[in-house]
């Protein structure tokens, strides 16, 4: 955003101080200051002259040479008799009697003047004849891109009062001994009135706390007269995107370059100039920050002007020379047979306004930020106007904007003025809570309180009514101070918004350096972020490294993992293509890494992430937003295939997670195929369910299919388990500290075999084996060794477990623990048929 510093002062009513002090206080109070851009370095040198006397060059047919008068201005130039200098000069529109630009020797030329090595002029022959200097054509100015004759001066091109004088500075005289301030645009993403020169002019007041005054035509109630002469239809068909949608018709108007004052203040405020008409709509966004758009009248099919949603399909060609196919989504201007622009990013070739045109319409108009916002990333379409109208421009301030566009275009009115304004119904008025200024009460203390100050309500008042936000102090019946924010303040809604504004305004750096009040009790801690640093630790010292991968993913990793696409919520605003669609489950992500892994040379490695995943069958939760479920997900990964199924490495990590939280698990067998996208990826059929003993869930944990495993390209050795967060918050909370000192005395281990029917499986056994331990004194502990099958006996199978016991009192001895064993003996035999072997 680049500010004119001599406009801002033509807005303010006090002076400015040094630019290096201005410029300090702006970064500080209002935006981040990129650069600081001095035009009268670049234009200081170029004079105002007038061309007394022009002949043919001697011996050159395209060449003339001029006699100039500028006033004596000059000095160190050598001059003839009546006191005027000669310059040579190409320009086919050189005559004498007229007023030109005069660069001078040992100037340099404005266009070159950021070039690494800038042209300086000299006194130099030309043909024979010597030159002092040269006259500028407006490509050599940089104020435009005309290089076909000189710069030709006539009187109307003066700002108002001023009269053509010989010698003058061309800078001072046209307002370019400027100073421009280039601001982050970024600064200013919430304040949409600080894209043009009036509200960066109020800011510059307010953090001076001085009182700034809006131009009365932008802030009075506007009038409109009607006029005939052309016949004009308007429409808008799509008022919940465009709020206001205002045009009227011009005639008789002549398109022509504009007067120079107006040329050298676009130039000033980073524009280029055009014609007369576009430069106009140009200087009114540059000015207010809402862009406005003229179309020839003679070129739109059916004389109708019309904003609505495209149809499918549809093309339009812009002014960018590029054609556009469009969607049901693009808000777009339409005439009566079709498109001719996209609303609020970029006019029509069709319509453009040209050197012929003798009859336009001028649009001033307000549509949703968010459409345009996705419209013109689906595009790839970025320009000033979508600048300004994707940050929020406010709809009541297009009355005033298009009457003064309307002073500027010349023409005659032909048309009534059509306002076509969106409607609430709730507010019983135009617009809605979005667009309608906020009232707002607010306590002093409230205010105070928050930014460690002591200031009276009249000088909160005072600062906030030096840019115009309407306030006053409290009554005698009132504690609170009543504030009304201006139509263009469309970021002030809530109170703690005041007290921003306040800050900032008194200056953030003036508050008192003193810590708040605070109570010197320990915060409560909290569970979930206690839960995640032991979930960390616990798999960390078990050899797994966590990951963090994008919440966001492409639609092939959800079809790699079988999942339901039309589950996952999709984004119309997505940050690159490859991040389109909102995850359902975790895994898929920690698996989309393993590969990588892989070729990088880890030949075996564990990976976890804590994350969520949003599921549409989940709906939306009371604030509207997607209900999210919380997993922590876990998948072992080997090159090479180790001893036994993977499922026992994945289920290890997540025995030792539980025991570390002080749960106890069972692993349940999958007997129903389940349809959930959390155990889409795994094989059911060598997978487990996981509980606690006491019944709360867990996850899930198993082996992955095949074409999951293909699709990734991931090695055959693999497992994963998805875990419920919330499940393991549940168990976390339930047992809190689960520490145990070690005994003491040795612990004692004893293998048993069972012989059991085939059909029996693992974790009924594992079960029965663990409620017999738990009625035991001492503490007790199993883990599966082996299950052996013989090849030549498929009727049978021998599951061998490894039982540690240990005592906090004592040594164990074998009548300890041989009780033990034939209770698991007689227990299995008599529930499973089993033999001890």
């Amino acid at each position: 955003m680049k500010v004119s510093l001599n406009l801002i002062k033509q807005l303010i009513n006090f002076e400015l101080p040094p630019v290096d002090e201005l410029v300090a206080r702006v970064n500080q109070q209002l935006g981040g200051v990129e650069e600081v851009i001095d035009l009268s370095a670049k234009y200081g040198g170029a004079r105002i002259v007038r061309v007394v006397e022009c002949a043919k060059h001697p011996d050159a047919d395209r060449l003339s040479v001029a006699k100039i008068d500028d006033g004596s201005a000059v000095a160190d130039v050598p001059r003839d008799d009546n006191g005027l200098v000669q310059v040579v000069c190409g320009a086919p529109n050189v005559h004498a009697d007229m007023w030109a630009i005069w660069l001078p020797p040992k100037s340099t030329v404005p266009a070159s003047f950021d070039d690494d090595e800038p042209f300086v002029l000299d006194a130099r022959p030309l043909r024979g004849v010597l030159s002092q200097g040269m006259l500028a054509a407006a490509d050599e100015l940089a104020i435009g891109t005309d290089h076909e004759g000189i710069i030709e001066i006539h009187q109307h091109d003066m700002p108002a009062g001023v009269e053509l004088t010989a010698g003058a500075r061309f800078a001072e005289t046209f307002g370019l001994d400027d100073y421009v301030l280039d601001i982050e645009n970024k600064m200013f993403t919430h304040r949409p009135d600080c894209f043009g020169q009036l509200g960066v002019a109020r800011e510059i007041a307010g953090i001076f706390h001085q009182q700034f005054a809006s131009p009365e035509w932008y802030k009075s109630e506007q009038q409109f007269a009607g006029a005939e002469g052309l016949e004009l239809t308007v429409a808008n068909d799509a008022p919940e995107l465009v709020p206001r949608f205002m045009a009227v018709a011009f005639c008789d108007v002549t398109v022509g370059p504009s007067p120079l004052w107006l040329q050298c203040k676009l130039v000033a405020m980073g524009g280029k100039p055009i014609n007369n008409i576009v430069d106009a709509t140009n200087y009114i966004m540059l000015l207010t920050a809402q862009p406005t758009h003229a179309y020839d009248y003679d070129k739109l099919r059916g004389h109708k002007l019309e904003a609505r949603l495209a149809r499918d399909g549809e093309k339009v060609s812009l002014l960018n020379g590029k054609k556009y196919e469009l969607t049901t989504d693009d808000i777009v201007i339409a005439d009566g047979e079709g498109v001719i622009g996209l609303a609020g990013i970029m006019g029509g070739a069709d319509t453009e306004v040209s050197d012929g045109t003798k009859n336009i319409v001028l649009e001033c108009a307000n549509f949703d930020m968010y459409a345009l916002r996705r419209t013109a990333m689906r595009h790839g379409i970025f320009t000033d106007a979508l600048t300004r109208f994707n940050k929020g421009q406010s709809p009541l301030q297009n009355a005033a904007v298009l009457k003064q566009l309307m002073n500027m275009v010349g023409g005659v009115q032909a048309s009534e003025v059509f306002d076509l304004k969106q409607f609430s119904d709730e507010l019983d008025d135009y617009f809605d809570g979005k667009y309608t200024p906020a009232n707002i009460d607010i306590d002093s203390k409230f205010i105070n309180e928050r930014l460690g100050l002591d200031l009276s309500g009249d000088d909160i008042c005072d600062l906030l009514n030096n840019v115009e936000i309407k306030s006053h102090g409290p009554e005698e019946e009132l504690d609170y101070i009543c504030i009304q924010s201006p139509f263009w303040r469309t970021d002030l809604e809530l109170p703690e918004d005041i007290v921003e504004e306040v800050g900032r305004l008194y200056g953030f750096d003036k508050l008192p350096r003193q810590l708040p009040r605070r109570s010197i009790k320990s915060t409560p801690k909290n569970l979930r972020r206690e839960l995640k640093n032991a979930v960390r630790q616990s798999l960390s010292r078990a050899g797994a490294n966590e990951v963090l991968t994008y919440s966001f993913v492409h639609e092939r990793i959800l079809k790699n993992a079988e999942q339901d696409i039309s589950q996952a919520y999709k984004l119309s605003n997505a940050l690159s293509p490859d991040l389109q669609y909102y995850r359902l489950t975790v895994l898929p992500s920690l698996l989309d890494k393993v590969h990588a892994n892989i070729k990088a040379g880890h030949d075996e490695f564990s990976l976890f992430e804590m994350g969520k995943g949003h599921v549409k069958m989940h709906g939306l939760g009371e604030d509207g937003l997607p209900e999210a479920s919380q997993f922590t997900d876990i998948v072992y990964a080997a090159k090479k295939p180790g001893a036994g199924a993977p499922f026992y490495k994945i289920r290890r990590l997540v025995e030792q997670l539980a025991h570390d939280l002080g749960a106890e698990l069972v692993f349940k067998p999958i007997e129903q195929e389940l349809a959930f996208p959390v155990t889409a990826p795994f094989d059911q059929s060598r997978s487990a369910l996981v509980e606690t003993t006491d019944g709360q869930f867990i996850g899930i944990v198993g082996e992955l299919k095949q074409p999951v495993i293909k699709n990734f390209k991931l090695p055959a050795y693999v497992a994963a388990a998805s875990l419920d967060t919330a499940g393991l918050e549940a168990v976390y909370a339930k047992h809190g500290s689960h520490y145990q000192p070690l005994s003491r005395y040795p612990s004692t281990s004893r293998d048993i075999s069972l012989k059991l029917p085939t059909n029996i499986n693992y974790a009924s056994v594992a079960q029965g084996i663990d409620r017999i331990l738990k009625t035991v004194e001492i503490d007790a502990a199993f883990h599966a060794v082996s299950i052996y099958q013989p090849s030549n006996d498929v009727t049978t199978k021998t599951l061998t477990f490894r039982l540690v016991f240990t005592s906090h009192q004592r040594t164990l001895v074998d009548s300890d623990i041989t009780p033990i064993i034939e209770s698991i003996q007689q227990t299995m035999q008599q529930t499973y048929g089993a033999e001890l072997v």
